[in-house]
């Protein structure tokens, strides 16, 4: 052994000797003298493949020399010496000898607060020769703590990203190497690195991100929370490595560092935030490390957690579909730190940026998942950020936080949650959202059993069918959040919903009336039918005929305060017209109703659209309300008692309107059959008077409904009517062939044709020959009318009504023949009584 020592010496002597010249070229001023001389002793030890023992010492005679060209104004010179060093340290047995020089040298080069070092190249040499010599070194870097913390320090900000890069991998693997040591002053490296986090480069990222999981981990474990808002903010990083990162790292930290249960609450909001990453690589480690700390804390908490361990191993009866139950130690975790999370997540649920408020409302169903029947201890926090979070602007973090909420329903006792619930749905108290308890609500009993939600049908459905819950707005989020609640329970209760039918009726009734969209009105028109199906009902009559008395005392109630912007007179409306022939079953009932609501004292406009909508059905009213003859019997009433009140004129152009909707509805009710010839003639006494009157109305809709209400009561009553008051009836027909509308002037035509067809044996026309002379008279005149058309209808009237009193009619037109523009009219009307004269 001695010998070969000696061989070793021999032969290191022997090459020192061979480098003494190289070494005193060093000293020279001439750049290219001493890259050579560097060059040369690279080549004559490095690449000499001379034993490990030999160059350890040459290693230990050239150290000094090679650390001064580290200084050396030429790049190049010190590029080789760099890389020389570099290599002895790789190749030589005991590196650890070289510290007391190398380490000081180093720190003064790297470590010093303005660059030493101009060469970002060089720099990174320098920083992977430090790296090298702490794998070789490892615990024997401990005496020069100080030096490698100023070091990493400096290079840790660096200007150069790979530099960074590098000193965080040293950074890496020197606290591992003097763990011991490392923790002292491991707290200085927390600031550089914190400042280099949000680097542009994400392979810094991730790197800073590594060293500072090495720091904390190796450290006095008091950083934490100065890291902690560094590395949630990461978490929403563009780069899946950096989040990858974050999840290792985090998840080693709940594994492995020494006062993790004193930062559980902090942490574990990170790493289940991997659970929803956008890569799947990333979700499935996530989910590997949670599974793996809660086994840990499962196994370190045996004998606290015995008896859930024996008997709570069963997953609830309802249980979300799709979802795998975490393990007993990831769910204790959870519920044992919910207190100091749920504050957490109520504040960025309001955080400004978009991307932080997705990812807490994506890490709220996963701790309410783990959570489970725990969270009722927190249900009232949770329901109030529920709230608020279902107003975010934001659709994917609503959508986030109803599925959270259907776990609230999924877990949390019905009696409990819909407490709270249905309170705030009474009274919300937000004005500007007053939907997000709706909102919440439904997603809660979309989550809720079937035999759990049963008992409080009659509870939910009477709070979502008061007034001030299904009246009092209008808002299309509103409704649709409404409609939502009631969809919820036909879907989860089917067939249970039997016992609150009508409330969900009244609901149902209720949004379609107040919605201005007609697509949300076609949505709870399939509601409805939803409802006629899981009570096995046949038809929407159905339904109304089990509830229609119901629902008319229901709005019966409220008719003192109605108007045309209160709902309830638009769910009557829809009421009436889905119900189609029930609603005249109902007759007894909706009569008060009607003559409450179409009083003179009453809203105008609501009294316009009531008559809009009768007029509709009354023209179909076989099949509407007089379906079971029960309006027939009720229609003296509504004419003399509603209609006829509605006609009596008044100045102003809103009564003008009302009035029109009136004529409308008496048309209707003359042309459906609703009323009979009888009673329509002992009432003739009062109607025909006002319905003469309306013959002089401004508006021209107005005197077209009033000449063919005229019309139709002649065809109904006019062969029953008195000479008299026939007689009452033509004069002002006759002045509507002067109105400037030339349709009012047709109908008064068709009618005055009328008027003349009814003219029987009880109308002696020798008697009533004067009148008969000046109606002649005044067709006479429109016979020469410039509107040929109108010629022409004249001219059929008068043919119609030659036949009662021809040779008056005959004396009036050779009379007039000759005045006219044209005699043609004329000669055919005389042709035409001739022809009458002339025996069969």
């Amino acid at each position: 052994m001695a010998a070969v020592v000696g061989d070793e010496l021999h032969a290191a002597s022997e090459v020192l000797r061979g480098l003494s010249r190289h070494l005193n070229c060093l000293n020279e001023d001439n750049k290219a003298t001493r890259k050579r001389a560097l060059e040369a002793i690279k080549r004559e030890t490095i690449d000499k493949k001379l034993s490990s023992s030999t160059l350890q010492e040459v290693f230990a005679a050239l150290l000094t020399p090679l650390l001064k060209c580290l200084s050396d104004p030429m790049e190049r010179c010190r590029e080789t010496a760099i890389g020389t060093i570099t290599e002895f340290i790789r190749c030589v047995p005991n590196p650890e000898k070289s510290l007391p020089y190398l380490i000081p040298c180093l720190a003064q080069r790297l470590g010093d607060r303005e660059l030493q070092e101009p060469s970002e190249e060089l720099r990174l040499s320098a920083m992977e020769m430090l790296t090298l010599t702490v794998e070789v070194c490892g615990k024997h870097l401990a005496p020069y703590l100080s030096d490698m913390i100023s070091i990493l320090q400096r290079t840790i900000v660096d200007p150069f990203p790979d530099v960074r890069r590098e000193s965080c991998k040293c950074t890496v693997k020197f606290s591992s190497s003097v763990p011991e040591h490392f923790h002292m002053q491991a707290e200085s490296l927390v600031k550089p690195l914190m400042q280099t986090i949000a680097h542009q480069h994400s392979r810094v990222r991730v790197s800073v991100i590594e060293a500072t999981g090495a720091v904390i981990q190796h450290g006095t474990g008091k950083n934490v929370d100065d890291v902690l808002s560094h590395l949630a903010q990461r978490l929403f990083d563009d780069s899946p490595q950096v989040r990858r990162a974050i999840t290792l790292v985090v998840g080693d930290w709940l594994l492995h560092l020494r006062d993790r249960y004193s930062y559980f609450a902090k942490l574990i909001p990170l790493l289940l935030s991997g659970i929803n990453d956008e890569i799947p690589e990333i979700r499935l480690q996530a989910v590997d490390l949670w599974r793996q700390v809660g086994a840990q804390w499962e196994k370190e908490n045996e004998d606290d957690i015995k008896d859930k361990l024996d008997f709570l191993l069963t997953p609830p009866s309802h249980y979300p579909t799709g979802e795998e139950r975490p393990g007993l130690g990831c769910r204790e975790l959870v519920v044992r730190n919910l207190s100091k999370l749920v504050p957490a997540i109520n504040n960025d649920l309001t955080d400004w940026l978009v991307s932080t408020r997705i990812r807490t409302s994506q890490l709220l169903y996963v701790l309410l998942l783990h959570a489970e029947d725990h969270c009722t201890q927190h249900l009232q926090p949770l329901l109030a950020l529920l709230y608020r979070a279902c107003s975010d602007a934001e659709k994917d973090v609503v959508r986030n936080c109803l599925k959270a909420a259907q776990l609230l329903g999924t877990f949390v006792p019905p009696e409990v949650v819909l407490k709270l619930l249905l309170d705030r749905v009474t009274d919300p108290t937000s004005s500007s959202h007053p939907w997000a308890p709706l909102m919440v609500t439904s997603a809660v009993l979309g989550g809720c059993s079937k035999s759990l939600l049963q008992p409080h049908l009659q509870q939910i459905a009477g709070t979502l069918a008061q007034p001030d819950v299904c009246q009092e707005y209008q808002q299309v989020m509103y409704l649709e959040q409404l409609l939502a609640c009631a969809d919820a329970l036909l879907l989860r209760c089917e067939a249970d919903v039997g016992p609150v039918s009508l409330q969900l009726l009244q609901v149902l009734v209720a949004v379609q009336s107040l919605s201005t969209e007609p697509q949300l009105s076609e949505k709870a028109l399939e509601s409805v039918r939803v409802l006629c199906k899981v009570q096995g009902l046949p038809s929407l009559m159905e339904l109304y005929r089990r509830h229609m008395g119901q629902l008319l005392d229901w709005l019966f109630a409220s008719i003192n305060s109605w108007s045309s912007y209160t709902p309830q007179r638009l769910q009557l409306h829809i009421i009436m017209v889905q119900s189609g022939p029930v609603v005249g079953e109902f007759v007894a009932q909706l009569m008060p109703l009607l003559h409450a609501c179409l009083q003179k004292d009453k809203d105008p406009e609501m009294r316009m659209n009531f008559f809009t909508m009768l007029a509709k059905l009354l023209l179909d009213a076989k099949n509407t309300l007089d379906s079971q003859g029960h309006f027939q019997s009720e229609s003296v009433k509504f004419l003399s008692d509603i209609l006829l009140p509605n006609l009596i004129w008044q100045a102003g152009r809103t009564a003008g309107a009302v009035r029109t909707a009136a004529l409308s509805c008496l048309l209707a009710l003359l042309h459906g059959g609703a009323i009979s010839p009888t009673q329509l003639l002992g009432l003739e006494a009062k109607l025909s008077p006002q319905v003469l009157s309306a013959l002089e109305e401004d508006s021209q809709m107005a005197r077209t409904l009033a000449c063919r209400s005229l019309a139709t009561m002649l065809r109904l009553i006019g062969s029953e009517l008195h000479p008299e008051a026939l007689n009452k009836i033509y004069p002002e027909l006759l002045k509507r062939l002067d109105d400037s509308s030339e349709g009012v002037r047709q109908v008064a035509l068709q009618t005055i044709g009328l008027w003349l067809s009814n003219l029987n044996k009880n109308y002696n026309a020798e008697v009533f020959s004067s009148h008969l002379e000046f109606l002649f008279q005044q067709l006479l005149l429109h016979l020469d009318d410039p509107d040929s058309s109108v010629q022409d209808q004249v001219l059929d009237v008068l043919k119609q009504g030659s036949s009662v009193h021809p040779a008056l009619l005959k004396k009036e037109v050779d009379a007039v023949r000759d005045r006219q523009r044209s005699p043609l009219h004329c000669d055919q009307l005389l042709q035409h009584i001739r022809s009458l004269s002339i025996p069969n």
